[in-house]
């Protein structure tokens, strides 16, 4: 499958050293399979004047062997995983993580959440309209070396 990463440049070795601690998923190799999520992101360097990459590349589809964890929606096993991962506690040996995305909107409703403006439930409520996009978080470099091939860059 093709998937996408947006950067300041070109990533044609990714790697998971360079990543953040503090991040949905945890540290890893951030991807999505929605190149209109892709470039979106892009506008985020572009508004700070920065240059925009996007990087493609092709991801295998036998994913089997891996240890794999998976969001459908924005749920309270995933609220209990990102919020998690936002205090930078890595959860969990998943090799990838796949899910939606604390994108501006969703992340509102979360802080509201882990501020203790609202409660678990409410932000659950407030989170069932909102829909789910995707990220694909590898955590494992073994994976990135063996399953992701980069394919092309370009400037956006």
């Amino acid at each position: 499958m093709e998937v996408y990463h947006t950067s300041t440049v070109v990533v044609d070795c990714p790697d998971t050293s360079h990543s953040r601690a503090f991040l949905d998923f945890g540290p890893g190799f951030y991807v999505t399979t929605l190149q209109d999520q892709a470039l979106k992101y892009g506008v985020r360097f572009t508004n700070r004047g920065k240059e925009a990459i996007l990087n493609i590349y092709q991801l295998t589809d036998d994913l089997a062997k891996w240890k794999i964890i998976k969001f459908e929606r924005y749920d309270e096993s995933w609220l209990d995983f990102v919020t998690e991962c936002r205090q930078g506690r890595v959860v969990g040996d998943y090799d990838i993580v796949i899910g939606g995305i604390a994108n501006d909107k969703v992340f509102r409703t979360v802080d509201l959440y882990f501020a203790g403006d609202i409660s678990k439930e409410e932000c659950l409520r407030r989170l069932i309209f909102e829909e789910t996009n995707n990220q694909i978080c590898i955590r494992s470099q073994k994976v990135l070396n063996e399953c992701l091939t980069f394919k092309s860059s370009q400037r956006l």
